[in-house]
């Protein structure tokens, strides 16, 4: 079969359009909401979400949207996203078909986006089920706890289903397989991340087998489709950004690839962007069967908002170090997901990550990887699963030799002087005061004459001179950064004596902004 055409990039629509739009929404007003952010961007697929759980089209094998409480709904929003499904529906219209031919028109691929496991249940527990009023929940559900896993995994996702059942596995595939006969789909994507909670967590990769039974048993009825149709039906898989964590939580990824059960594969974090994907071991595993490795990118950063940019151009020039980087591995394109936008609100990084060309010139913040773990309150354990290399925050402590925390920079980009605005390292260091002494190497070389940057000074009634963080700064020459990994060392020299506290490096940035 034909490979698929470079994309460039993918963009993943989850179905919220269906809740932008007063009840009734149009086909036309719900077109032009999932269109406007992708026409005249690098954008070459979409990939459609069509559901959860329940069918948004006439289906012979899942409830249909909305029926599991007779169209009562626990919200507004609920209300106004499934009634204008329904309303679509009984005005004999397909919002499926719409958009497949919508897209085609526009020149893009569309795909069906299956969400393997999705949970949004809001960390409800098998006790609550026959009280839970949701309207992603089905009866199905509700009549077979024990298909579901339970106190066998994260908390938050009691309600998962154990894809150790046969019947789950055989619900699931009935699922797919009616979605992909029954519109002119390009292709479908299995979304494995969303969420990441399949097995019983100890027995996860021992029972990998069986995930690679329904991946298996997927592409066989995609290959037959195939055949039927004389073109090609392409068959994706989003999964974890490194192959450790592929093991623990189930995906054979060198079975997969070894009998060509995937033709593009997206490793991506299951919540929030994972900003250290192991790009090159899946390129490495994935190029002599010629399987097209699209990394992914969520909404946001795993990390909280520290500035000194605003938000919206941190998170820009972040993304195009990280996707640079992610070329650099041998990246096909960028799969982009939860990305909601209109036509302006993400246009202008839809119109540089698709290519290493085109990020060329951007500003860009190379950052330490951020270990964060929701331990208490909403989506508690989701984020365990993600950038478990993480490198920062790290408290600072007295060391017996010269060492401390030795935190990788991977840089895509060789600076040129003639056309740089600014070249800089900078260090964020948390409960600072003056007279702590931290000093810090760029590839063992101590580098000098830092200045000292207070933080978020105008959050403080603009009274303040200091605040309990600093950016530690560092003017850096062209000829110090070379496209590779560089190794920033950190360490501890002496901490005020009244101070019992430790410091704590939050951040690590290479920051490069060009004419």
């Amino acid at each position: 079969m034909p490979r698929p055409p470079d994309y460039r990039i993918i963009y993943n629509w989850d179905g919220a359009p269906h809740g932008y739009s007063k009840v009734p929404q149009s086909m036309d007003d719900l077109l032009n909401k999932v269109y406007a952010p992708l026409e005249d961007t690098q954008v070459g697929a979409l990939f459609w979400c069509v559901g959860e759980h329940s069918a948004r089209w006439p289906s012979h094998v899942l409830e249909t949207l909305g029926d599991v409480h007779e169209r009562c709904y626990e919200n507004a929003q609920s209300y106004i996203f499934t009634e204008n499904i329904r309303r679509m529906l009984e005005r004999g219209e397909d919002p499926q078909k719409a958009l497949i031919e919508k897209g085609h028109q526009l020149g893009f691929h569309v795909y069906a986006s299956i969400r393997m496991n999705d949970n949004h249940f809001n960390g409800a527990q098998i006790s609550d089920l026959k009280q839970l009023h949701h309207t992603e929940l089905t009866r199905l559900r509700i009549e077979h706890p024990e298909w579901l896993l339970g106190d066998q995994t994260s908390e938050w996702f009691n309600l998962s289903w154990n894809m150790a059942i046969p019947e789950v596995r055989q619900h699931r595939f009935a699922h797919i397989q009616e979605v992909c006969r029954l519109y002119d789909w390009d292709g479908v994507e299995l979304d494995w991340q969303r969420h990441a909670f399949h097995l019983p967590e100890d027995e996860a990769y021992r029972l990998r087998y069986l995930l690679t039974d329904l991946q298996r048993a997927v592409r066989h009825m995609t290959n037959t489709l195939a055949e039927e149709r004389g073109r090609p039906f392409y068959l994706a898989a989003r999964v974890a950004g490194s192959l450790e964590m592929c093991h623990r939580i189930g995906y054979d990824i060198a079975t997969w690839i070894d009998e060509d059960l995937v033709d593009i594969l997206i490793p991506s974090g299951g919540a929030a962007t994972d900003p250290s994907i192991e790009v090159n071991s899946f390129v490495n595993m994935c190029c002599d069967q010629g399987i097209d490795v699209y990394p992914g990118l969520d909404s946001g950063l795993p990390d909280l908002f520290v500035g000194p940019e605003d938000q919206e151009t941190k998170r820009n020039m972040r993304t195009c170090a990280i996707t640079s980087r992610y070329y650099k591995a041998g990246a096909k394109g960028i799969y982009v997901f939860n990305w909601h936008a209109n036509r302006d609100s993400r246009r202008e990084l839809l119109s540089q990550i698709g290519s290493m060309k085109t990020l060329r010139n951007t500003n860009k913040i190379y950052a330490a990887t951020h270990r964060f773990i929701q331990r208490e309150g909403a989506w508690r354990g989701a984020y365990r699963i993600d950038r478990i290399y993480g490198e920062v925050p790290v408290p600072l402590k007295k060391p017996l030799t010269d060492t401390g925390p030795i935190i990788t920079l991977d840089i895509a980009d060789e600076p040129v002087l003639d056309y740089l605005t600014e070249l800089g390292l900078r260090l964020r260091l948390s409960e600072w005061v003056q007279g702590d002494i931290v000093d810090v190497w760029w590839d063992g070389v101590k580098l000098q004459n830092a200045e000292v940057r207070y933080c978020n000074l105008s959050q403080s009634h603009k009274i303040s001179d200091v605040s309990s963080a600093v950016w530690l700064c560092f003017v850096m020459q062209p000829t110090e950064i070379e496209v590779g990994k560089h190794k920033v060392k950190v360490v501890l020299g002496e901490r005020h004596p009244q101070l019992a506290g430790d410091i704590t490096l939050t951040d690590v940035e290479l920051v490069i902004r060009k004419k």
